[in-house]
């Protein structure tokens, strides 16, 4: 068996709800088909806020999910023991180990902002051939080194990386909408004050959700592949909307702009500005300046592995890990599969591990579908999903959830 056949097979178990021949069964189809190449060239939850809600320590072992590399990057910061990444994507995968190896081997900090914090300069790829290529694994080296249309894949680190992959490209076709309604993002990068930026919303985005055109897209579930949206958590989605998907993206939007310092907000950086905001600004915890040597320091404890997250937990010791990170993974999943994955998550966990998850609705998804026997040996914490979801400053999902392991 091939491994691109291994890799669609296991997106299909992971996306694959519905028949071919059903509409939604389609639609699942061609969105797992995106996951082959890149989605996404930054992930889109904060790690500040993740850090914060585990309460990581310095030596625990870590579990998560790859994505973009930049939480499994910024994780090291917290001086952990391990970090295991996860992810069904080949193209996260090597992107992930690209940033391994790059914090290892690049001459400086400077070198490493250069690569990844502006992601646009030709140096980087005279980077990648001398310091970076000898060090790769062939796999990851082979995904970099090849070509589409005509150019490398390492090309994108001296052409705008954050403008590529599925969610570089939404973006981008949201950054023309804007224009055409006459929308510049200039005002708002530049706002001194909360206040400013709520004046920006109320004014310039605002009207946009009121338009036909805007009303139409949003409302068409593949228009929000680009997102990372399946159709499955699109349908979450607008149940919290009473059944319309505009008020949700419209409050999402707005506590993007508003509740949070644009000087101090990334995500906002990355969605309004096509960029970070500068050395030293707002950064992801792993390109702070500051963070650079730890960073470096602890980039060999990272492991990657292009495999389902309860594949790999199977094959880990019982009581091996402290903390698990899953995204809004189990928004796609199944009743078996969420059980699948929690009774592995029970058997690796060590006491006192806690486990934090996103959720497209505000509900947590776990009630009445995980065994309430394994799931009353996790006690949720109100209190730090709560806190943990006000503070998360990317401001994509309707919920965030803390779970203690309680024996």
């Amino acid at each position: 068996m091939s491994d691109a056949t291994t890799i669609s097979q296991q997106l299909g178990a992971a996306v694959h709800q519905n028949g071919v021949m059903n509409s939604t069964g389609v639609l699942e189809r061609l969105f797992s088909h995106l996951f082959h190449g890149l989605v996404y060239p930054q992930i889109w939850e904060d790690p500040v806020v993740d850090m914060a809600a585990l309460d990581l320590a310095p030596d625990e072992d870590l579990f998560c999910i790859a994505s973009g590399g930049c939480n499994a990057m910024s994780y090291l910061t917290a001086r952990p023991a391990s970090v295991t990444a996860v992810d069904l994507s080949p193209a996260h995968v090597a992107l992930l180990r690209l940033k391994a190896a790059a914090a290892q081997h690049l001459p400086d900090q400077a070198a490493f902002f250069e690569f990844f914090g502006q992601a646009d300069r030709q140096d980087n790829v005279e980077a990648y051939d001398r310091y970076l290529a000898p060090h790769l694994d062939a796999q990851t080296r082979a995904y970099w080194e090849g070509r589409v249309l005509g150019r490398r894949r390492i090309a994108m680190f001296a052409r705008g990386f954050y403008r590529y992959g599925a969610l570089g490209r939404f973006i981008g076709v949201v950054h023309m909408i804007a224009r055409l309604g006459g929308v510049n993002f200039t005002p708002l990068l530049k706002a001194q004050s909360l206040a400013a930026q709520r004046q920006f919303f109320d004014s310039q985005i605002a009207p946009l959700f009121e338009a036909r055109a805007v009303r139409f897209l949003a409302r068409r579930r593949a228009a929000l592949f680009g997102l990372g949206i399946p159709p499955a958590q699109f349908d979450k989605l607008a149940r919290d909307g009473g059944g319309d998907i505009l008020p949700v993206l419209r409050e999402r939007t707005r506590k993007l702009i508003c509740d949070f310092p644009i000087a101090e907000n990334y995500f906002a950086w990355q969605a309004f500005g096509r960029r970070y905001g500068g050395a030293g600004t707002a950064l992801p915890p792993y390109l702070e300046p500051a963070q650079f040597d730890t960073v470096a320091h602890h980039a060999h404890c990272i492991s990657v592995q292009n495999r389902p997250m309860t594949e790999v937990l199977t094959r880990r010791a019982s009581g091996s890990l402290d903390c698990y990170v899953l995204l809004d993974a189990q928004d796609w999943m199944t009743d078996a599969q969420l059980n699948a994955l929690w009774e592995q998550i029970t058997r690796t966990a060590r006491p006192g591990a806690r486990v934090i998850y996103r959720t497209g609705g505000a509900p947590d998804i776990l009630p009445g579908r995980v065994e309430t026997s394994l799931l009353n040996r996790w006690r949720y914490d109100q209190a730090g999903s709560e806190a943990g979801f006000a503070r998360d400053r990317s401001a994509i999902y309707g919920g965030f959830h803390l779970r203690r392991h309680a024996g």
